[in-house]
């Protein structure tokens, strides 16, 4: 499965990538800081999963714009922002689902089965902190 990291820090970047160097079946395409950049590997390279961080510079833009060029992608938009309303943003914007960085890799990883075998996942209530 192709799959591309959309996330601008570096460190969560780095992370991020390592949850699917562990894992068999995953090949990372790309691994960039800024959704505009996203918009334009898609447009030249198919990708199968996008994790897309909101925060992002036009995170959320890039979410519709993508969805526009590689329709069967799927995208989960990353968070760390504890606000509902990114969750029916998120929604609107035409992501699959959604995934708070505070969880565990096995709760990515779970997110991204669920997705990929069409589920959308977008939890009830954010995390508490």
């Amino acid at each position: 499965m192709r799959v591309m990291i959309v996330e601008d820090q570096t460190m969560i970047r780095s992370l991020l990538e390592s949850y699917f160097h562990a894992e068999d079946g995953y090949r990372i395409t790309a691994s960039i800081p800024g959704a505009k950049q996203a918009v334009e590997v898609c447009r030249t390279s198919s990708v199968d999963l996008i994790l897309m961080d909101v925060q992002t510079e036009n995170g959320l833009t890039a979410v519709r714009q993508i969805k526009a060029i590689q329709p069967k992608s799927k995208i989960i938009v990353v968070t760390s922002l504890i606000d509902c309303a990114v969750l029916d943003e998120a929604k609107r914007a035409g992501a699959d689902s959604l995934w708070y960085k505070d969880s565990t890799q096995k709760r990515l990883m779970d997110v991204v089965r669920q997705t990929m075998a069409g589920e959308h996942i977008f939890p009830d209530t954010p995390p508490t902190v």
